[in-house]
């Protein structure tokens, strides 16, 4: 079941941080929360993370943890954007979702 949970964040984030890079409606996304600058870095190191993810299926185990703990940290972050500019519970719950996931990745990394 880890390895379904791992390949679901790591396909998730690969999808969104290409979104992130190339995508109109994320442009207008990133001006929604005033973070305009950051659009690109956020797509990065999405891609990164969902690569990170990737490496540790493949036995790079300490990879893997860092990945699932960077991914999980930018998950709080962007729930404290959301909280600041006011969205919905709704509008909300997915980067709450995506940070539970990859805590949990991480956690399951670390006792491997």
């Amino acid at each position: 079941m880890f390895e379904w949970l791992t390949a679901f964040s790591a396909l998730s984030f690969f999808g969104y941080g290409l979104g992130c890079l190339y995508s109109r409606r994320m442009v207008d996304e990133f001006e929604r929360y005033g973070l305009v600058r950051f659009r690109k870095l956020t797509g990065v190191l999405q891609v990164l993370g969902a690569s990170g993810l990737a490496l540790g299926l493949f036995g790079y185990t300490a990879v893997g943890f860092l990945a699932a703990v960077g991914l999980s940290l930018q998950m709080f972050s962007g729930w404290i954007v959301r909280l600041r500019i006011r969205d919905t519970l709704m509008q909300c719950l997915p980067a709450l979702f995506y940070m539970g996931l990859n805590a949990f990745i991480a956690l399951c990394f670390a006792t491997r």
